[in-house]
């Protein structure tokens, strides 16, 4: 391979540039971000960026004499918008096409948004640094914040919000907060260290929609016609993979980039993070991980495939590991934690908020989940299927 393109100035594309540089690919290598900056890592942006904590700078990942050193052309600032897998070409915004013989993609997410009310001022959403930035100095000014959504990220603003002192409201259709990801058990547990915080739920409640005046959002109705005021609305309703540039191109998109076990989607394409979906061989169904951990092992594991080729490529099988910082709260997740599954608690007591749960499904262990207990919860990490 002479020349290597990887899309997305994440954490998954430095990772997967400093991989190949590492594994002994000296040929040249381009780096495109459709952001101005160079990569940062995204867990701090709802939690110390957003709380004043971090100067923003202190979220990059490689400052510039790091990013020298790997010899990379950095296209940053711009979008690319196509890809050619038989051409082996990727488009840029501009026109520009970039040859390659080998291509990571490590796009990321969107935001999902409403279907209304992004035209409002005062109406947010949390991905990007500059949007942190920009939330930071509405929230400011003392406002009464509306959070829809109570998923990770919508939770962690909800609490940095509030760690700010504000009037805050955390809205779910969900019964709980996390009940997707961890299962009502656990999300009672998050519902009352919200309202223990003087978080107000709405949970269970649809929003049907925003009411603006002068162009600033001034309430959220929902679907029972009730409202509530509000000077700052942060939508937080989940993310779609960046996957929609390659549509019509030949390389497989569903939901995100449709890669086989060894992360490679088309001859000489693979890709890693948030945008990857690929069959986990010990899972035996295809799975897209939203993890900051995955971003990183599934880039190594990309990149070392591209260069192995499809005969000495590997399958990429981890063990998921996420984690949350609500309040006094880091609550870590190996494996699963399905709403359906079973969940035993086998260290700790809940009681005293430090504890670790495992979730079995049919009898088999497939998560286990610790709430202030970082060193008991690597101890059952082996348990997990």
């Amino acid at each position: 391979m002479d020349h290597i393109v990887v899309v997305g100035a994440s954490a998954a594309g430095l990772t997967a540039a400093d991989t190949l540089r590492r594994e002994g690919f000296t040929g040249t290598l381009t780096m495109v971000g459709d952001e101005l900056r160079p990569p940062y890592d995204r867990p701090p942006l709802s939690k110390q960026v957003l709380a004043g904590g971090w100067e923003p700078d202190r979220a990059t990942l490689r400052q510039e004499a790091g990013l020298q050193r790997l010899g990379m052309r950095l296209e940053l600032g711009r979008r690319a918008t196509g890809a050619d897998p038989v051409a082996r070409t990727v488009t840029l915004d501009g026109g520009e096409r970039l040859p390659y013989d080998g291509l990571i993609v490590a796009t990321g997410l969107r935001p999902r948004r409403l279907p209304f009310g992004h035209d409002l001022a005062g109406v947010h959403v949390l991905r990007t640094l500059d949007d942190a930035l920009t939330l930071r100095a509405r929230l400011l000014a003392g406002p009464r914040v509306v959070v829809i959504g109570a998923g990770f990220l919508g939770s962690e603003i909800a609490a940095t919000a509030r760690g700010l002192g504000l009037d805050v409201t955390l809205v779910d259709i969900a019964p709980t907060p996390l009940a997707a990801q961890v299962g009502a058990y656990v999300g009672e547990m998050v519902a009352g260290l919200h309202r223990d915080h003087g978080v107000r739920l709405r949970m269970g409640r649809g929003v049907s929609r925003l009411v603006g005046e002068d162009g600033r959002v001034r309430a959220v109705v929902f679907d029972d016609d009730t409202r509530l005021d509000a000077d700052v609305v942060v939508v937080a309703i989940g993310s779609v993979p960046a996957a929609d540039w390659l549509a019509g191109s030949g390389i497989p998109v569903g939901d995100g980039v449709l890669c086989d076990s060894a992360c490679r989607a088309a001859p000489g394409v693979y890709a890693a993070g948030d945008v990857a979906n690929w069959p986990h061989p010990a899972v035996g169904r295809r799975v897209r991980l939203e993890q900051r951990t995955n971003a990183t092992q599934q880039a190594v594991a990309a990149a070392r495939n591209l260069l192995a080729g499809p005969d000495g490529a590997e399958p990429y099988a981890p063990v998921p590991f996420g984690w949350t910082d609500q309040y006094d709260a880091k609550i870590q997740m190996y494996g699963w934690c399905p709403a359906d599954a079973r969940v035993d608690i086998v260290e700790g007591d809940p009681r005293d908020r430090k504890f670790v749960a495992l979730y079995r499904v049919d009898g088999r262990v497939v998560g286990a989940l610790g709430w202030n207990s970082a060193r008991a919860l690597r101890a059952c990490r082996e348990r997990v299927a």
